[in-house]
């Protein structure tokens, strides 16, 4: 006998491609999806009768700082009036504005603020979302944010996936290379004896670090057993694709300065990349991340929200999806996989979330919708039906 069984479904998988499943049945025991395709009429403690409606795994958001205190409306006006992210960031703002309002909160605080922001994306199908550091810039605070955002599980049923990205700024009061040290010597060792992470971040690009930085983290968080991601090519292209990727990274972020040779060295890495449509839209840019070199070979591609209070205050996965097909012009598949089976590859979660097969998480939510190309169509006005995380109703 199952724990659930869900009927009368049009199940899409996203396991191999966006396409829909003949199976019409799943079933699930103990969280995880058991089998598809099971005759209606077995045994199970609980029955779900999805009455013909579309079942998708769960959106996974794969690239976010949602945890932060404060705004900053401010600079979102100076970009209106035509200052640039670059030029805010030189003249103080940007990052370390953030910066300062996380290190004046205090932990709780950053949960309280936090929470509706991951509400907001659950209610969208969201199960599992990512959430870096980074606004904290030193032992104290940098631990203080990956704390809170270990404290936030309990109070969401979601996934929470912490990634420690001390290696975002530098701060006012330091120099790269003492930061640097500390990020890799002190705060790492920290982090990693608390077990508050599962990855690290840098962000690397001329206004922050450089690819021998990447390096050094990378190597430090390899021995630590730690995955590894990366911010490139966002302003400009310093090498550091290329390098992330040659040093093993699970994932690559934003790449809208990419070349074709760094798109190269993912494929042969197996890195996934990760599209910011927000990101983009909310700063204007221009330069859009390498599409066509990214199919042409075959790097999978994940999008998400970037979710952060400078760049990509967007607390919405499906306007991303809307914005990744409109602005970045990718296909309704392309996205579909990006929020699904691809976005958990680039949390080396694949074998766990990500899809409707069996072994996975039983995390999936129930559409009224004519297809999940609709989700892409239409925005604003779309939420599922039911979610459920771990084979529970949320």
């Amino acid at each position: 006998m199952y724990d659930l069984l869900v009927k009368n479904a049009r199940l899409f998988p996203m396991e191999q491609d966006a396409g829909e499943a003949p199976a019409r049945t799943l079933a699930v025991n103990e969280g995880r999806i058991a089998a598809l395709g099971v005759p209606a009429n077995t045994p199970a403690k609980e029955t779900f009768d999805a009455a013909g409606r579309i079942v998708l795994p769960g959106f996974v958001d794969c690239h976010t700082h949602a945890l932060y205190a404060g705004n900053r409306m401010a600079e979102h006006g100076l970009r209106l009036r035509g200052m640039s992210y670059e030029q805010i960031a030189r003249t103080g703002g940007g990052i370390h504005a953030t910066v300062q309002a996380v290190r004046i909160a205090s932990e709780q605080q950053l949960v309280e603020e936090t929470l509706p922001r991951l509400k907001t994306l659950r209610g969208e199908g969201v199960t599992t979302v990512e959430i870096k550091s980074g606004y904290g810039l030193d032992m104290q605070n940098e631990l203080k944010m990956l704390r809170a955002i270990r404290l936030l599980r309990r109070h969401i049923d979601m996934d929470i996936v912490a990634t420690f990205l001390g290696a975002h700024a530098v701060p006012r009061e330091n120099n790269r290379g003492d930061y640097l040290a500390e990020v890799v010597e002190k705060m790492l060792p920290a982090v990693v004896k608390e077990k508050l992470a599962e990855g690290v971040d840098i962000f690397a690009e001329n206004i922050a670090f450089d690819v021998d930085d990447l390096r050094r983290l990378f190597m430090q968080a390899k021995k630590a057993g730690l995955g590894a991601h990366a911010h490139t090519d966002q302003l400009s292209n310093i090498g550091a694709t290329t390098a992330a990727a040659a040093h093993g990274a699970l994932s690559c972020g934003h790449l809208e300065y990419a070349s074709e040779e760094d798109v190269l060295a993912m494929h042969r890495a197996g890195t996934v990349a990760v599209l910011l449509p927000g990101a983009f839209y909310f700063l204007g840019e221009t330069r859009k991340p390498p599409v066509e070199w990214l199919r042409n070979h075959q790097v999978p591609m994940a999008v998400a929200t970037d979710l952060n209070p400078g760049s990509s205050p967007i607390v919405s996965l499906l306007t991303i999806m809307h914005m990744g097909a409109t602005t970045f012009g990718l296909t309704a598949a392309e996205i579909l996989l990006g929020v699904t089976r691809n976005a958990a590859a680039a949390l080396g979660r694949a074998d766990k979330i990500g899809s409707l097969a069996p072994g996975r998480h039983a995390d999936f939510s129930v559409w009224d919708i004519p297809a999940p190309e609709f989700l892409l169509y239409q925005m604003g006005g779309l939420k599922p039906a039911v979610v459920f995380f771990k084979g529970k109703r949320t």
